[in-house]
């Protein structure tokens, strides 16, 4: 949805009535996860994407419906095994998507997430989705407000309290409460899509590494920073990618990071400096936070020895099995930009808890969930209950 901004946000300056399809909800190998999105403008032209091609041509159609109508509609999409003129899904899985007409008159508070997304600040979109005439209704939570209503105010209050507890993790999923509120009902599907800031990534080091994983980070989606002690190499020429170039001791940022809030379970901290005077003080900070994956760089030999600084200065063998040293799959890579690949490979791989082998050798989905809490997702429905005999797509009329 981010890269559909500023796209959807001229089309609303416009006056225009579009569409947007957003997936909801998946099961097996769906291609795409909860929260990616295709948007169709009020003149047919078609940003983003909900399956990587298998099922866009339906979601266009059902896009226009939706936009002359002006109702949202529920679709599902499923593997066709006995009719291969069906819609549906070739890698297997199930998708549901919501879509639903977005103008002035249904979606007042569109700028306002849409300001929030783009400056990084949190802010989460509540809709309806399972509620009989309910399907639509939306309510948007930032930590500190809220705009629109669901119908119901204690359904209000315990979708709130929900969302503001997914956007502390990243998290988007449908959540199921009773008409109003109760927990452990599913009456009401609720879809929470929460926009948190982009998850950090702090390169430490101002080489040419670090100016390959400032570009890699970048693209993955990571607000990048780059820190290095020495002014002369730590600066904006040399890091034109980077959204953030620090001239300070690493382990000194690293702290005040950490006492900013700024490092959690979602960022990356990439140590490539490989030098003990700069190393050892910033993997004994790093070592003790939150962060997700901490990757140092260097030879098999400075990682031996990087262990034994580390272990003198007090670290715990529970806290030092926590770095990834040598950095990176093993790809064969030499240059900066092949060997960022191969950090940015294993971050992905860790993140997922992935085995980081070829899929060409490996057995099972492809597609798995996620590991990462920051990114689950709901589990208390199956989809298949819902699809027909032949696996092909289910389709609700669209609720009035």
């Amino acid at each position: 949805m981010r890269d559909l901004l500023p796209h959807l946000r001229q089309w609303y300056a416009d006056g225009g009535r579009f569409a947007v399809a957003t997936v909801i909800d998946t099961f097996r190998s769906a291609p795409r996860q909860p929260g990616a999105a295709m948007a169709v403008s009020d003149e047919g032209v078609v940003v983003g994407s909900v399956s990587g091609g298998c099922v866009e041509a339906d979601v266009y159609e059902v896009a226009r419906e939706v936009i002359q109508t002006g109702l949202p509609s529920i679709r599902r999409y499923g593997v066709s095994d006995d009719d291969v003129f069906a819609i549906g899904l070739t890698c297997g899985g199930v998708i549901e998507l919501l879509v639903q007409p977005v103008d002035l008159a249904s979606f007042a508070e569109f700028d306002a997430v849409a300001d929030a997304v783009d400056s990084g600040q949190p802010v989460a979109v509540a809709t309806v989705v399972a509620a009989g005439d309910g399907l639509g209704q939306r309510l948007v939570v930032w930590p500190d407000r809220i705009a629109g209503s669901l119908g119901d105010s204690r359904l209000d209050a315990a979708v709130v309290e929900d969302a503001v507890a997914m956007l502390d993790q990243g998290a988007t999923a449908i959540r199921y409460y009773g008409a109003q509120g109760e927990c452990g009902r599913t009456e009401v599907g609720v879809f929470v899509q929460a926009f948190a800031p982009p998850p950090r990534m702090i390169v430490f080091g101002a080489i040419d590494f670090a100016a390959a994983m400032a570009r890699v980070g970048k693209f993955l989606g990571y607000h990048v920073t780059v820190c290095d002690a020495r002014g002369v190499f730590a600066t904006r020429l040399r890091f034109p990618e980077a959204d953030e170039v620090v001239v300070c001791w690493p382990h000194r940022f690293l702290a005040e990071a950490v006492e900013q809030g700024l490092v959690d379970r979602r960022t990356v901290l990439c140590v490539l400096t490989h030098d003990p005077k700069f190393d050892v003080p910033l993997l004994e900070v790093a070592l003790r936070t939150d962060a997700g994956y901490i990757g140092a760089m260097g030879s098999r030999r400075t990682h031996e020895d990087r262990l034994s600084r580390l272990r003198a200065v007090g670290l715990t063998e529970a806290e030092l099995a926590r770095l990834t040293s040598p950095t990176g799959l093993d790809l064969g890579a030499r240059t900066p930009e092949e060997t960022a690949i191969s950090i940015a490979a294993e971050i992905i791989a860790s993140r997922c808890d992935a085995s980081g082998q070829p899929l060409s050798s490996t057995t099972g989905r492809i597609h798995r969930e996620t590991a990462d809490p920051a990114v689950a997702r709901h589990e208390s429905r199956s989809l298949p209950s819902a699809r027909s005999s032949h696996g092909t797509r289910v389709q609700p009329a669209a609720v009035r």
